[in-house]
């Protein structure tokens, strides 16, 4: 990277470093239309569609988190984000995923990472640790990158640090079909594994109806009774992930089952 991209690179991370210092672990939206973007990986072409489509009409777009590696744009996709955070803050949100968790469990592969000055790899590290983690809407959705804390009240998303346990589950977590809580861990092992009992009880405790995620390109993209979607929005997975997928909502209608959103292919 030459001197100047990173002197503007630099300035670009240390903006909207205070916008997110701004806002708190969850997010909370009250009334509009949002529109839900699963992982776009490096993606840029995906996120240059959505955000071109949506973002000027007065929508709010939730992307939940995994915005590099994988894909062959992964510093282009992230900085248009982050641009865009900066002239929209009020409209977009961008969750942590777990490849932006890297000050906290750093993982290889790692291509975005792996390519980065240490300069710059410190700077992206501290600057994403402090993506929030959740959204929440006034018709029934929580939506967050992985699996549901063990928590009783929304409130306690405002309480997880970065690292601990309990972020560890948002960020990695994966879901299974089968009956239990915390079944262990995944086929990839650092990833902590949930069932149908986790579901249940914490969208109890929570008062939601329906789950929107990403993270896990291999799941079955509609669960536990048409509440919990898995979504993404990347060509990285070609292999597990046909078509890119976003989700929309109107707040001023109540959603009790996924067949209450509209699902678009980008």
């Amino acid at each position: 990277m030459n001197s100047v991209l990173k002197d503007e690179t630099i300035d670009l991370l240390n903006k909207v470093e205070k916008v997110f210092e701004e806002e708190s672990n969850l997010i909370r939206i009250e009334s509009g239309r949002v529109i839900f973007v699963g992982d776009t990986h490096g993606d840029l072409e995906a996120t240059k569609i959505i955000t071109e489509r949506y973002l000027n009409s007065g929508n709010k777009l939730v992307f939940l988190g995994d915005y590099v590696d994988r894909g062959p744009f992964s510093a282009e996709n992230l900085n248009t984000l982050l641009s865009l955070k900066l002239e929209y803050p009020e409209n977009l949100f961008l969750l942590m995923g777990k490849h932006e968790g890297q000050q906290a469990i750093p993982f290889h592969p790692a291509d975005f990472w792996e390519r980065l000055s240490p300069e710059l790899y410190n700077r992206y590290a501290s600057v994403l640790s402090k993506l929030p983690l959740a959204v929440s809407t006034a018709n029934g959705i929580i939506a967050l990158h992985g699996a549901l804390p063990d928590i009783k009240n929304l409130e306690d998303i405002n309480s997880i640090e970065l690292g601990d346990e309990l972020w560890h589950h948002i960020t990695w977590g994966d879901w299974s079909n089968a009956e239990g809580d915390h079944l262990g861990s995944s086929f990839f092992s650092s990833r902590p594994l949930f069932g149908r009992n986790r579901f249940e009880n914490t969208m109890s405790n929570l008062g939601k109806n329906v789950l929107i995620r990403s993270h896990q390109p291999n799941a079955m993209q509609i669960m536990y009774d048409r509440k919990c979607l898995t979504i993404f929005t990347s060509s990285a997975y070609r292999s597990a992930v046909l078509q890119r997928t976003i989700a929309i909502t109107d707040l001023s209608v109540e959603v009790k089952t996924i067949d209450d959103l509209t699902l678009e292919t980008v």
